[in-house]
């Protein structure tokens, strides 16, 4: 990994956690995610199973995570097993996690780390002191994934095992737990946002008529990379023109012209924890008038949103509460008349028409990451706030987001000193290398 290491202290306080709204005798199996295949015998890059980084800290395929708080033996408490390496592994493919090194990174005792084919010897020793096995799944309202994960087959094959067992949902324990960031996560996500803003800083004299957006890629990609991160958060989203009316543009391939607004939706991820960042800049450096407008507008809505993510509130009346605002903006802009927002349906109110998305998500280990949006909001949440507008007859679509750390007395915007104001936008753009 690129990443510098990170103090084992957070993952032993994870456990911790965990092992704190557990059933009385309960297992809890976590597994690393698969390597997906591409073509032939190439494999897409892998990408740690977010629960086992939390809670163990290790980055590495072939892993199993298996705590049992209750079990009467102590090196069954805490138990990682690990991929074994051999002469031949590390000529092709490179060091695999020792046994010690295990312990540093994840602070389980190395009397408790195996090696992965050695798992059904030592479970079988620790699952019949166990009522309760909890499993995990990808209970997230988005996931629309067919392809069956290492999770599903292990549910499956815990079942077949140990049909008389009591199976548990260890998803809505993580989602409680991961929704409120512990210190150590809140600096590994100011990290990604620092690299993030050397990245976008350094565009904003790149940017101007001709610049193709693969180009822009191209500029964010070397800047993040050089600064310790895998690259991009998410697919990044360089979007110019009529494309920034469409929300999730990825292509990417289009020259940048004179006279239009580019949409940036583009962060870094440091030690698997994502920024999520979107800025809106006209090609040339300079607004016109109705460009300026319709930003000033978004901003607007942008930090009265802001205020609203503190502790107390809750999801729904959030974005309801926004919803009333961007209405406003959107009537003083000419695009919603006063009298049809009067008599329009509540349950489909017409700023939709040009706003068609939620105003924030959660954030951290996941992009979209997992919480529960009937929870009420409370220190240590970390969100995005993200509005836009995105007038598709005039070919013009723009968006504003950074990411906010609910505090107890408040909130603390993580991306403050990124740009964003017109004038220091326009300034910084015209100081070309």
């Amino acid at each position: 990994m690129k990443y510098t290491p990170i103090s084992n202290e957070l993952f032993i306080r994870n456990r911790r956690r965990l092992a704190e709204v557990l059933k009385p005798k309960s297992v809890v199996v976590l597994n690393a995610n698969d390597i997906l295949p591409t073509n032939a015998d190439g494999t897409m890059g892998f990408r740690q199973n977010n629960d086992l980084f939390y809670l163990s800290g290790v980055d590495q395929e072939e892993t199993v995570l298996v705590l049992f708080p209750d079990h009467p033996d102590e090196k069954f408490r805490e138990v990682l097993f690990l991929r074994e390496t051999s002469e031949l592994i590390e000529i092709w493919e490179g060091h695999k996690l020792t046994k010690e090194e295990a312990e540093q990174t994840s602070g389980i005792s190395r009397k408790s780390v195996f090696w992965t084919h050695e798992f059904d010897r030592v479970f079988i020793q620790m699952v019949f002191e166990a009522e309760h096995i909890y499993l995990n799944t990808n209970e997230h309202t988005r996931n629309s994934s067919e392809v069956e994960s290492r999770e599903a087959r292990g549910i499956r094959q815990f079942q077949e095992k140990y049909p008389l067992h009591r199976y548990e949902r260890l998803a809505p324990l993580m989602h409680f737990l991961r929704a409120i960031k512990q210190p150590e996560e809140v600096a590994l996500l100011s990290e990604a946002i620092r690299i993030t803003e050397a990245g976008f800083r350094r565009l904003l004299p790149f940017i101007k008529p001709g610049v193709w957006e693969y180009e822009i890629e191209a500029e964010l990609l070397h800047e993040f990379v050089r600064q310790r991160s895998q690259g991009f958060a998410y697919t990044p989203i360089i979007a110019s023109g009529a494309s920034a009316c469409v929300l999730h543009y990825i292509e990417n391939n289009r020259p940048c012209k004179d006279g239009e607004i580019i949409l940036l939706d583009v962060a870094a991820e440091y030690a698997n924890y994502n920024a999520d960042l979107t800025r809106s800049l006209p090609v040339n450096g300079r607004f016109t008038d109705r460009q300026k407008a319709v930003y000033q507008a978004v901003l607007h809505v942008m930090k009265e949103a802001k205020k609203l993510l503190v502790p107390g509130n809750v999801w729904d009346e959030y974005h309801k509460e926004v919803g009333r605002i961007m209405e406003s903006q959107l009537i003083g802009l000419g695009l919603l008349d006063r009298q049809e927002v009067a008599k329009q349906d509540p349950d489909n109110p017409l700023y939709r028409q040009y706003f068609m998305h939620g105003t924030s998500h959660f954030l951290g280990l996941d992009v979209h990451d997992v919480g529960n949006k009937y929870r009420k909001f409370e220190a240590g949440m970390v969100f995005t706030c993200e509005p836009g507008i995105y007038i598709r007859k005039e070919g013009l679509g723009i968006r504003l987001e950074n990411n906010i750390l609910i505090t107890e007395t408040g909130n603390i915007d993580l991306m403050d000193s990124i740009p964003i104001e017109v004038e220091e936008i326009e300034e910084l753009m015209h100081q070309r290398p």
